[in-house]
């Protein structure tokens, strides 16, 4: 442990020596990463990017000031592609970044150089079209910030700890915090400083809820500077994307505005329900990249069964994975998901009258920290006889689980408005972007949540959904599942094979201007017309 901090020590002395770092990448290292680090997709593909950008750049910069910011290797990659793209659209776009391999271990000045001078390097080559600007290279604002400035750094902090640990109580004294706090007071600092002398027209960024692209999403919004988020999901070929907002809150409210009323189509309905039957059976569904059950359907009355359930009324409560970004900021009138977990089984336990079925989260089965089976164990180290969990990997299919339930309760999982989409009566303690369709009940405090649970379970078999309720839920659906995330070609997990499969000439001609036109042009800050989705 001494030699490792005498070696960073040495480090961070000599990457305040002019050009030790970029001797030593350049002879030593032979101006190769020698990291996890990695722009080598980009290195690779970025001669016939250019080529094709050269080729579809027929106009003189007429567009709007564009900065793009990234850090992380993979996002960093992403952020230029899509960079040169619009430029391909008359825009005068710049990169700015953060060369981090990862968000939460600390980089000596003597590496940063390195990083820095290796993604220079890699970028150098787009430097037509894209003007690339490292936040670590420059000069931040030594100016006091203002309260809300500060606030803005605290709580994206809280969200890194949450997300990087997933555990929703941070230990504000922790190394990680500590981490996380000076990270992002450098980049607002920086940010502040570069936009008040470079202020863009618009600025996009990926994410824009957590670690430093969530910092300056946040310093733009501050600035009054227009602001894109964007983030992929598990639909290929399909972006997320929110105008002025965090992408993953998921506002929905202008979509179902656009939306609400309409009725769904027979080919609509039939699209939805297709999709609704692979989530069912286990199985992919045209672009979206994964199943959403480890097992078939196998019915109600053999989950009844193995779930030893009798004829009392049963709710069904979904949660979300500890410390997902889907839950981070999604608080009412809990202090966390935790907590709404632990005060919910309480309630359930002095109910004896009825049954409750905790499903844990399938993606819990990937979780190396805490883990909703373990909050349920520490409330009740044996459960009380009217309480099932059922685990991460255990053999039962969550849509099975609906058959037996007559009330679903849940936090912000999508699982409730499937739930709704199958006539249960859903109460939403989060803020889930279904929220306040007119589908769902939805408390705005603990008093309302229990008297509403009370209510609702006392009459739970003549609660279930009226047909304006159902179709309110379909339409709400069709429109989140197939509207609301927008037409893409590259996706962030399969970046390089998507761009193989969707070169930019083909991007951008006449066909795939009219299946991308319009992402683009929203992505750049023009105002997103539900209308004509």
């Amino acid at each position: 442990m001494e030699s490792t901090t005498g070696k960073e020590a040495l480090k961070n002395l000599l990457g305040q020596i002019p050009f030790t770092a970029e001797l030593y990448w350049l002879f030593r290292q032979g101006g190769e990463p020698q990291s996890r680090y990695s722009l080598r997709h980009l290195q690779e593909n970025l001669p016939e990017i250019m080529t094709q950008v050269s080729a579809l750049d027929g106009r003189p910069p007429s567009g709007k000031k564009i900065f793009i910011f990234a850090a992380l290797h993979y996002w960093i990659e992403q952020a230029a592609l899509l960079g040169l793209a619009l430029a391909t659209q008359s825009h005068r776009v710049t990169l700015g970044y953060l060369p981090y391999g990862d968000w939460q271990t600390q980089v000596n000045k003597f590496d940063m150089r390195r990083l820095n001078l290796y993604t220079n390097r890699t970028l150098n080559p787009a430097a037509p079209y894209l003007d690339a600007v490292s936040f670590s290279a420059l000069r931040p604002t030594y100016l006091p910030l203002p309260e809300p400035m500060r606030q803005a750094i605290r709580q994206t902090s809280l969200y890194d700890c949450q997300y990087t640990t997933q555990v929703e109580e941070v230990d504000v004294e922790s190394p990680l915090y500590r981490l996380r706090m000076e990270r992002n007071e450098h980049a607002a600092r920086v940010a502040m400083a570069y936009f008040k002398s470079n202020r863009p027209d618009v600025v996009i960024v990926p994410n824009g809820m957590i670690l430093e692209m969530g910092m300056i999403y946040r310093v733009a919004r501050c600035l009054g500077i227009p602001t894109v988020s964007y983030e992929f999901g598990n639909q290929r070929s399909r972006i997320f994307l929110a105008q002025n907002d965090e992408i993953l809150h998921q506002d929905t409210d202008r979509m179902w505005t656009a939306r609400q009323g309409i009725p769904l189509t027979e080919e609509q309905v039939e699209r939805m329900r297709s999709l609704f039957t692979a989530r069912q059976q286990a199985a992919s569904w045209e672009n979206f990249t994964r199943p959403w059950q480890g097992i078939p359907a196998q019915g109600g009355d053999q989950a009844r069964a193995a779930l030893n359930l009798d004829e009392r009324p049963v709710c069904l409560l979904a949660t979300n994975v500890i410390g997902d970004s889907l839950t981070l900021g999604r608080n009412l009138f809990s202090r966390s998901m935790t907590e709404w977990v632990e005060r919910t089984l309480q309630y359930f336990a002095g109910r004896p009258d009825v049954q409750l079925v905790v499903r844990v989260h399938p993606g819990e089965q990937l979780s190396s920290r805490q883990t909703i089976a373990e909050v349920v164990k520490q409330v009740f180290p044996r459960l009380p006889e009217n309480i099932r969990l059922v685990g991460a990997t255990d053999s039962l299919n969550t849509y099975d689980l609906f058959e037996v339930a007559d009330l679903g309760v849940v936090y912000t999982s999508t699982v409730g408005l499937e739930m709704a989409m199958n006539g249960l009566p859903v109460v939403v303690a989060g803020n889930a972007h279904y929220r306040n369709r007119g589908f769902t009940s939805d408390p705005e405090t603990w008093v309302s949540y229990f008297k509403m649970l009370g209510a609702m379970l006392d009459r739970s078999r003549d609660h279930h959904l009226s047909r304006e309720q159902l179709d309110l839920a379909w339409q709400y659906a069709y429109a989140f599942y197939f509207e609301f995330p927008r037409p893409f070609p590259w996706h962030l997990v399969r970046l390089w094979d998507d761009y193989r499969n969707h070169p930019l000439p083909s991007v951008f001609s006449p066909e795939g201007l009219e299946q991308y036109g319009a992402t683009f042009r929203y992505l750049a800050g023009e105002p997103v017309v539900w209308e004509s989705a």
